[in-house]
């Protein structure tokens, strides 16, 4: 069997730079809040933690490259040569390009246009889409500010509409501590009717939990709260999969991979499960993770 060439080089470990904040903003624009105008820039809040995968040829390695083609002449096109266009009839196209993206509606692509405020809690978690920060430009800082110190005083949050890489998007405009957000969020047609689910329903005998259940399912969770720490969560799934290819790495792994083993599966019976049993199990385990704690505070 082929051996792929053996190397001292290390995997390439994960680009932290990728995590700080990026200087370039991807759009610039302002607030429009009534008539007050606040002049921003809007960065991504969301950092990627991909692993980016090459297509090979599992024979010899090479790049498998993909390539923009003219179905006509099955020539090769340079990015410079290929522009958008929208099919108006069958086989007949209109060229649309950047700057007409713009000028279909000048006011929209420069502006975050709020249209509404919402109580912060009244609009649910299956709407937010993707988060961006706003900084304000050095006109805006005033009227940056009095937006932020509105929104936390009065527990609102700014419904908007803007234009991002030509979609109009609908978004949520939230204050963070000292920084006002835009999130993204779906339109309602966006979202599937979840009407259709075989759900439990109230009264549904089948789905009956006794208040026993409910009371030390009450203290499983009390036993499990604390204070939220997002940097305490990891994707342990990347982690993994960096120490795999780094394994593969110094090994000089073959280029023919064998098939994973799979994992021993519990078999899934029709048998009755003792919940108040699991339950019970639950808090014990989760009160022998908190002894240790509790004895360094009280140390």
């Amino acid at each position: 069997m082929a051996r792929r060439k053996s190397s001292s080089k290390a995997a390439p470990k994960p680009d932290k730079s990728q995590q700080k904040f990026s200087t370039r903003p991807i759009w610039s624009g302002s607030i429009d809040f009534g008539l007050v105008n606040i002049p921003v820039k809007l960065y991504a809040a969301q950092a990627s933690n991909r692993l980016d995968f090459d297509l090979l040829d599992k024979r010899d390695f090479s790049r498998v490259r993909y390539r923009r083609v003219n179905e006509k002449t099955g020539q090769e096109v340079n990015w410079d040569q290929i522009v958008k266009g929208f099919q108006y009839e069958k086989g007949e196209y209109v060229a649309v390009s950047e700057q007409d993206f713009k000028n279909a509606n000048v006011e929209a692509s420069q502006s975050i246009q709020i249209i509404d405020f919402v109580a912060a809690g009244a609009v649910s978690s299956l709407y937010f889409d993707t988060p961006y920060y706003l900084e304000p430009q050095k006109n805006g800082r005033r009227a940056y500010a009095l937006l932020r110190e509105v929104l936390q005083k009065t527990g609102k949050l700014g419904i908007a509409k803007v234009v991002l890489r030509t979609r109009q998007h609908l978004a949520a405009l939230t204050s963070q501590g000292p920084l006002l957000m835009l999130n993204t969020l779906r339109y309602a047609h966006e979202l599937r009717d979840a009407s259709g689910l075989d759900l439990p329903q109230s009264g549904d005998k089948k789905a009956a939990v006794s208040s026993q259940e409910v009371k030390m399912a009450e203290q499983l969770v009390e036993s499990m709260t604390g204070a939220w720490q997002p940097e305490k969560y990891r994707d342990e799934y990347y982690e993994d999969l960096l120490k795999l290819i780094d394994n593969k790495v110094k090994a000089g792994q073959t280029k023919a991979v064998g098939p994973a083993a799979a994992s021993p599966r519990q078999k899934r019976g029709a048998k009755v499960i003792d919940m108040m049993h699991l339950l019970r199990q639950s808090v014990e385990q989760a009160q022998t993770k908190e002894a240790p704690t509790r004895q360094r505070k009280a140390g």
